[in-house]
């Protein structure tokens, strides 16, 4: 497969002079055309260079979807600047971990947002720049108004576009460096996996904040489509959504199509234009519910945003199976020992390349980390995974200690760090229990400090003000004592899995 993949920056100023009326995206049915995403984009990359930030420079960026979300990103690629995308549903100890590591200089933020991000930032602290649309001046919506050119040289394809954070397994969340190129190829991907062609309309629920939405942003450029963006996900309006913007693809994950298929039946079940769902994580039982109800073909794929988002991807409609190679990564499935396992034997998924900047260059200033994922000019993902007789692989879950819950890697480490703070807690443990919508749900094992009692609500609460939504557990067991190795560490494979024998936090709502 031949194509350029020098980045993606020069393909938004090409389309704005060659189409500058045409759609780039609609958000919320608004429409932002190419000229204007150019034009905008251009005046925040002349407005950092006025206020003295340089290539290489890193600005974190706390914003739900929206239209100045997409003019600020496209203005950070252009000036060489990288994007920390921070999930605007991040809080507490984790936003105060990331924005100190990462290192910005400046950080963007919605408004509601803006105070959560000056309380976690460290001092000295950098400016927070405020997406307030109601403000006349020092403001996102006033950098965007500007009408400075910008002509600097496009970044080189292997300059870091981005430093995405994913979920830790062990320990901390680890910043993954995402090039220009890598995004590139992911939005090449993309374009194989959900067998986009032109005039296809894209339905875009997934935060930018995410490698799921960030994927998206050259795709209009380099396959002709428009994205139709919302500000979140709906499940009950979500079939009257796609049948507004005349949407042909949606992306699903995390539980997603299992969500719609809980959904009472509709008239809209059939009466949609959506004819693929490409994403990855769909049960082979839900694989044919889903096709038989909505009418829509399923189109699977694996990946991790350290292979540049997508590493495989399923065309041939083989229910439970995630597919063969991109044309440019090979997979490999080796034992502990670094041998290759047998045909239908389980092995950690290894990716390798043939195109110079595929895989990323590891994890930002994580030496270790990087050197434990990056050996021998492979890839070690942590994934398990299996092939059959036909060189299709089918993915079997992490290696490792955490759970995979609303699509979203969650540490364990992460959540029993903080709620080993809670001052009635001596020690506890999380693990993942199944759920009926998604991928898991978190229990969370506390033994409380001697002559203390643990209230679950009570800690839920508390956890809730320090966690994101989606790590919060959901059922919280108080226990007396946990049983332990010789090294003193919790044996969490005899921990319960059940979620009737303990509080669930959605039962008390």
């Amino acid at each position: 497969m031949t194509f350029d993949d020098e980045g993606f920056v020069d393909l938004l100023h090409a389309r704005a002079v060659a189409d500058p009326e045409g759609i780039y995206a609609k958000f919320n049915g608004d429409p932002i055309t190419f000229a204007q995403l150019d034009r905008e984009s251009s005046a925040f990359a002349a407005f950092l260079r006025r206020e003295g930030y340089r290539p290489g420079d890193h600005v974190a960026v706390m914003m739900r979807n929206s239209v100045p979300a997409l003019s600020a990103i496209f203005g950070l690629a252009k000036a060489g600047i990288v994007w920390i995308p921070v999930n605007a549903q991040q809080r507490g100890e984790g936003l105060r971990y990331l924005l100190e590591h990462s290192r910005p200089g400046l950080v963007i933020a919605d408004a509601d947002l803006a105070p959560l991000a000056r309380e976690a930032l460290g001092n000295p602290a950098p400016p927070v720049l405020v997406n307030d649309t109601d403000a006349i001046s020092d403001s996102l919506a006033d950098a965007l108004r500007g009408t400075s050119a910008f002509s600097e040289r496009t970044p080189a394809a292997d300059a870091p576009f981005a430093i995405m954070y994913t979920s830790g397994t062990t320990g901390r969340p680890k910043g993954a460096v995402v090039s220009h190129r890598m995004l590139r190829l992911a939005s090449e991907a993309v374009g194989l996996v959900s067998a986009a062609t032109p005039g296809d309309v894209f339905f875009v629920w997934e935060p930018l904040y995410h490698i799921g939405g960030a994927q998206l942003l050259p795709l209009p450029m380099i396959r002709n489509i428009r994205l139709a963006m919302v500000d979140r996900f709906s499940a009950s309006r979500f079939w009257q959504q796609t049948v507004a913007e005349g949407a042909t693809h949606i992306h699903h994950l995390g539980g997603i199509l299992q969500i719609l298929l809980k959904q009472p039946p509709s008239d809209l079940d059939r009466k949609h234009g959506v004819k693929i769902a490409w994403g990855g994580g769909c049960p082979p039982d839900v694989w044919g519910q889903f096709q038989d109800r909505f009418g829509i073909q399923i189109r699977e794929c694996y990946g991790m945003t350290e292979a540049s988002s997508i590493t495989t991807y399923n065309n041939t409609g083989l229910v439970g199976s995630v597919g063969r190679p991109m044309p440019w990564f090979t997979v490999e499935l080796l034992d502990e020992t670094g041998a290759r396992v047998p045909i239908g034997e389980r092995g950690e998924i290894v990716v390798r390349t043939s195109r110079k900047g595929a895989l990323f260059p590891g994890y930002f200033d994580n030496p270790e980390a990087t050197a434990k994922t990056l050996r021998g000019g492979a890839l070690y993902t942590g994934d398990l995974g299996s092939f059959d007789d036909q060189g299709n692989l089918y993915f079997h879950g992490r290696m490792t200690d955490s759970v995979r819950c609303r699509g979203e890697n969650v540490s364990a480490w992460e959540v029993e760090h903080v709620a080993a703070d809670f001052p009635d807690v001596e020690d506890c443990a999380m693990v993942g229990v199944s759920t009926d919508i998604g991928e898991q749900d978190i229990k969370l094992f506390v033994k409380p400090k001697a002559g203390h009692r643990v209230d679950p609500e009570k800690m839920s609460a508390w956890l809730g003000e320090r966690l994101a939504p989606y790590q919060n557990p959901r059922y919280i067991a108080v226990v007396d004592e946990f049983e332990r190795t010789v090294s003193q560490r919790i044996m969490k494979h005899k921990l319960s899995t059940r979620s009737d024998d303990c509080w669930d936090r959605m039962a008390s709502r």
